[in-house]
């Protein structure tokens, strides 16, 4: 790590990365190990301040992926993914707490990286935790594996799909079931192809509305008072809502691929914030049994959700 550098210069040196994510030359893979080499050699300027803006610019990009999508194509997919959706959500839920038991692991930190894989992540186990009433570091620990793993699938899978001469459907399908959060899943989709992009967000928004009934069933599981409201991934419905306006308003035919581009860029730059966001203290917390839970449960539902895909999609 590079020791005393002025604050000054290391906000401007920041502020030309973040520039960088801006050029077609970076993708999503090389802005979020920018982000990430930022955060070690240099340390973030704005910690305090790019959470939340990670949040809703994520959002905004995902939103805006909506625009230009074909309706018809989109209600196809999540018709062909439902069943499949279901099945591996649930098994995955029940063989990530197996392998927490197995390992004898913390029984919440298990659930929460369970969910984290099963779901959409660190939105999985956001909605998740307070439910059981996950203690700070258990967050912490279970954020942070889940983000290793993550951030290591957004290089790994394009490059697997590539040896293994993915079709593009085949590719979207296998990213949105079998990586974890959904910034990395379309950055790993969009790397592999526009077909893929738009069939991976569809399944993985799809997936994401499943917090809801999972976090009914983690309710009656730990049978607790008062529980806090479930935060439900509103800005879906905001998906869908752009797919039906661009696709049923004329003058959007015009607008919508504009729209695209800059939902595809601020995708690129949410990742570059993501990886400035994590620290290298963050994932020392990770014990080696967490970790060992985490990688198992996603080799498991990769390689599952693989074999079927290139069975039968």
């Amino acid at each position: 790590m590079i020791h005393n550098i002025p604050l000054v210069i290391r906000k401007m040196i920041f502020l030309a990365a973040a520039f960088l994510c801006m050029f077609s030359f970076m993708d999503a893979p090389k802005a979020l190990a920018l982000g990430f080499l930022l955060s070690v050699f240099v340390q973030h300027p704005f910690r305090q301040y790019t959470g939340r803006l990670t949040h809703y610019l994520l959002q905004f990009s995902v939103v805006g992926l909506g625009f230009g999508m074909n309706l018809y194509e989109a209600l196809k997919v999540g018709r062909e993914g439902f069943l499949f959706t279901v099945c591996s959500i649930f098994f995955t839920l029940l063989a990530g707490i197996f392998i927490g038991k197995v390992l004898h692991n913390d029984r919440k930190t298990s659930a929460l990286i369970s969910s984290g894989t099963a779901i959409c992540g660190g939105s999985a186990i956001a909605a998740i935790s307070p439910i059981i009433k996950a203690d700070e570091n258990e967050i912490s620990v279970a954020l942070a594996c889940v983000f290793i793993l993550n951030s290591i699938a957004l290089f790994l899978f394009p490059a697997v799909g590539q040896w293994l001469n993915m079709s593009q459907h085949q590719f979207g399908l296998w990213a949105a079931v079998a990586i974890h959060d959904t910034s990395s899943v379309v950055g790993a989709a969009g790397k592999f192809g526009n077909e893929a992009l738009q069939i991976a967000t569809t399944v993985k928004l799809e997936r994401a509305l499943w917090i809801i009934p999972v976090s009914f069933i983690f309710a009656l599981i730990y049978k607790r008072e008062g529980q806090k409201k479930i935060k439900i991934p509103y800005f879906i419905f905001l998906f869908v809502l752009a797919i039906l306006l661009s696709n049923y308003i004329p003058f959007l035919d015009q607008v919508s691929p504009y729209i695209n581009v800059v939902a595809k860029k601020g995708l690129v730059l949410t990742l570059f914030l993501i990886g400035a966001n994590l620290s290298i203290e963050a994932v020392r917390k990770v014990g080696a049994k967490v970790l060992v839970q985490g990688v198992l449960l996603w080799l498991l539902i990769s390689v599952a959700s693989l074999s079927v895909i290139l069975g039968f999609a």
